[in-house]
């Protein structure tokens, strides 16, 4: 396999991975591919973006498939703190989703839009935007620099 074809399979997993409850980050990856200039920089800001989409819709399916658990002992959130991310996800509607791209909560925001049954296509939308939308700062940053 060539250099270029790793570089982008090994972005589209990195941004994949991070966008799953995993503790993974794809910036740094995004950047250094940047960097080295061998590759597209249209090309690299759609396979991250696509990786990390396709990331959250995993959390999406998670959600609609986790809640059957939801009472079991070993269930790995509190019903409080179940109970608070749903309030809070119900009082903000779908529109949450433009925060999926944040550190830390933006995990749990797709997983949770999952619990709550979000539409598909209205959940696609948001997190598309919202990864986007992060990849394209990132550049801009690593540009303007």
């Amino acid at each position: 396999m060539n250099e270029i074809l790793i570089g982008y399979l090994s972005l589209f997993l990195s941004a994949f991975g991070a966008a799953t409850l995993l503790p993974l980050q794809s910036e740094a990856l995004l950047i250094a591919l940047l960097i080295s200039e061998k590759y597209s920089t249209v090309l690299l800001l759609m396979i991250a973006t696509f990786g990390n989409v396709l990331g959250a819709c995993v959390n999406w399916l998670l959600g609609i498939k986790i809640e059957t658990y939801r009472y079991r002992k070993w269930f790995p959130i509190s019903e409080q703190k179940l109970d608070q991310a749903q309030n809070l996800y119900a009082k903000y509607g779908s529109p949450i989703l433009l925060l999926s791209w944040l550190p830390i909560i933006g995990d749990p925001i797709t997983l949770i839009s999952g619990i709550l049954k979000e539409n598909f296509f209205r959940f696609l939308c948001f997190v598309a935007v919202a990864k986007f939308l992060r990849y394209l700062v990132i550049y801009l940053a690593y540009s303007a620099y």
